[in-house]
């Protein structure tokens, strides 16, 4: 899994005075949580914009005055307008300990159903997985190159190397729908017969 460096600073004064001035300042309240202590500390705005504003996942190293602590992002709350980071939660990782994450969904091949006229339709971009942290993948890749019309491949369906998907067996992940022209053929085909 790819990972990326924020360095950080450790807050001195918690609490809504100082958060707000913090804010204020251009910088970003974060929580590390997970470890043997809990770490207060902020960053600048600008070293999120590799996190947020992207379908990748990463690993995250939190560099706080110094030291360095492997994490992954757990939460992160936005302004309603502005959308700009208000406060983000981070979860230590250890490479004994299985960790829970959304990982995006990668579609490979070209599906039967796509030759014969059908719509290929992606019902979901992620997927939670749980697995130790080496195991984790960039991405889910899924070959649909035997799904045919009106099938689907749903999460039941999937298997992993190391990883648990934890999304409900029966979730739809990717389906060729009938187009309206499709569909028109077909019942003109039985027509006939």
């Amino acid at each position: 899994m790819k990972s990326i460096e924020i360095k950080g600073f450790k807050r001195e004064t918690l609490g809504k005075k100082a958060t707000k001035q913090l804010r204020k300042d251009g910088n970003v309240p974060c929580v590390l949580y997970g470890g043997e202590e809990i770490v207060h500390f902020y960053a600048p705005v600008n070293e999120f914009r590799h996190l947020f504003y992207t379908p990748n996942v990463y690993t995250v190293n939190i560099n706080v005055d110094g030291k360095v602590y492997p994490t992954i992002l757990k939460d992160a709350q936005f302004h309603p307008v502005s959308e700009s980071p208000l406060h983000v939660d981070f979860l230590h990782i250890q490479d004994d300990k299985p960790v829970t994450i959304d990982i995006p969904v990668k579609i490979e091949g070209f599906a039967k159903g796509v030759q014969a006229g059908g719509i290929l339709r992606t019902e979901k971009r992620k997927l939670t997985v749980r697995g130790l942290p080496k195991h984790l993948p960039d991405e889910l890749v899924i070959n649909v190159d035997d799904l045919d019309l009106g099938k689907t491949i749903k999460v039941g369906d999937l298997n992993f190397d190391n990883l648990e998907l934890l999304n409900a067996k029966n979730a739809v992940v990717v389906a060729v729908r009938l187009t309206r022209a499709a569909r028109a053929a077909q019942q003109a085909a039985q027509q006939q017969s």
